[in-house]
């Protein structure tokens, strides 16, 4: 088989794989996102327990995560504060978090629908489902609803 032959055949796999490669790029680039999975995480300056404690959050709190090393996880909040947390106190169970002054939860995804709960700004809420412009929660004090998309941050 001379050169000539080939040409066709490595053509359209150069050309194929330029066709999988933008997939396969936007799936990486997706952030991954955390929500902890213990009652009170510290959040640290460094990736270890000898670091700083920033501050603390509570069960089900959203994160993106920006960079690890080893079992730690840098991550950034809704309000892009950055930190460390051990990744073995997060897991995959998506949360979203108030980031409006005030977010109220509905019967259904309707800005008609009847008030079902109250939200302030950084309550945590457990999503069910999302549906258009509207995520199904249910409110770390309980009730459960439909929110505006654009009134909280999250998965």
């Amino acid at each position: 088989m001379s050169r000539f032959t080939r040409l066709p055949a490595l053509l359209l796999a150069f050309v194929l794989s330029w066709m999988v490669l933008p997939s396969a790029f936007a799936v990486a680039q997706q952030p991954q996102m955390v929500s902890v999975a213990v009652k009170t995480l510290n959040m640290r300056t460094g990736p270890g327990q000898r670091y700083e404690t920033h501050w603390t959050v509570s069960k089900g709190y959203p994160f993106r995560v920006i960079g690890r090393k080893g079992d730690w996880l840098r991550v950034s909040d809704f309000e892009n504060d950055k930190a460390w947390i051990y990744r073995p106190m997060t897991s995959k169970t998506p949360h979203h978090v108030v980031k409006a002054k005030a977010a109220v939860l509905r019967k259904s995804p309707n800005a008609r629908s009847p008030i079902v709960k109250r939200a302030g700004y950084g309550d945590v809420l457990r999503t069910h489902e999302r549906r258009g412009d509207w995520v199904k929660v249910t409110h770390e004090g309980g009730g459960t609803g439909w929110v505006a998309r654009r009134l909280v941050w999250g998965w």
